[in-house]
């Protein structure tokens, strides 16, 4: 694959960083700022979401660097890329959890029209790690939903 026919690709996975980040910071401020009857569930399960993103922001850069793009840095870069708000410190607990769910829905989205570009060029790479992401946070989006008492039925 050379690296000028992946353009589409560096830019799809900068904007699952964009956003991982984002949910990142906001995942990391709820952990801080949570109350209420479920603060200690609520705390753990923040933080070992917003622990695994952490990681997942540096898998997603470094995949960047590797096809030859600069990833985005600084707060500023991943404001302007991303599509997901900054979090209110001051919101319940359950619209905490709401948020984080809507934002986990908009990077699995993220994820999947970055993997429609990585299979258009036939980067199994990219499309691995993209795989991978979306595990989890199909994992995440479910736990903030069992926390809700929200069930799925197919």
């Amino acid at each position: 694959m050379a690296l000028e026919r992946n353009h589409d690709v560096q830019q799809s996975l900068r904007q699952v960083l964009a956003d991982t980040y984002a949910l990142y910071g906001k995942t990391h401020g709820y952990h801080w700022n949570v109350t209420g009857p479920n603060f200690a569930s609520l705390h753990t399960l923040f933080e070992q979401q917003y622990t695994e993103l952490w990681a997942s922001v540096d898998e997603l850069a470094e995949r960047i660097r590797s096809l030859g793009s600069l990833a985005p840095q600084g707060f500023g870069a991943v404001e302007d890329m991303s599509t997901i708000a900054g979090g209110d410190s001051e919101n319940p607990a359950a619209v905490m959890v709401e948020d984080l769910l809507r934002g986990h829905e908009t990077v699995i989205a993220a994820i999947r029209s970055a993997f429609a570009v990585a299979e258009a060029d036939r980067d199994q790479v990219t499309q691995g790690l993209l795989t991978d992401r979306q595990g989890a946070h199909e994992k995440h989006a479910w736990m903030l939903r069992a926390s809700l008492g929200v069930q799925v039925t197919t």
